[in-house]
């Protein structure tokens, strides 16, 4: 898969969809609103918000969402990620987001940190990742 020119990617346009994407935030302990928007290989966008349990542990980050909708759309690789908070500004994925994002995106993921700011490829954020191409090497005969 090619990755794209991060001056190709439209990061306002994903900023944008991400924090519309907080409105619709469920954050009732923690109140901080999380929205995600991706940009696909088909150049479809895939959006997700933050979903708390009261069990803290079951809660889902709006990048884990932003997958659950990029499956439900079909599939797909995720070629851009732009994450943010309720007021506007970016968030960087946690590291369980990571690991979700590299199974659907790979290492060339572009995620954005903002506008004066260059975009990092997840394989920066999550150097060495184990992913499925690893299964058939590491799995006991």
């Amino acid at each position: 898969m090619s990755v794209p020119d991060p001056r190709d990617v439209p990061w306002k346009e994903l900023r944008a969809l991400a924090h519309e994407a907080t409105a619709r935030s469920y954050a009732p302990y923690s109140r901080v609103l999380v929205g995600a928007a991706g940009l696909t290989a088909a150049n479809t966008y895939v959006v997700g918000s933050n979903v708390e349990n009261a069990s803290y542990g079951l809660t889902l980050c709006a990048e884990c969402s932003l997958v659950s909708d990029l499956v439900r759309q079909g599939g797909g690789r995720l070629t851009a990620l732009a994450v943010v908070a309720g007021d506007g500004e970016p968030l960087a994925p946690c590291g369980r987001c990571r690991q979700v994002l590299f199974e659907h995106a790979g290492d060339s993921l572009l995620i954005d940190q903002g506008e004066h700011r260059a975009a990092l490829t997840l394989g920066e954020l999550l150097p060495h990742a184990f992913g499925p191409s690893d299964l058939p090497t590491r799995s006991t005969p």
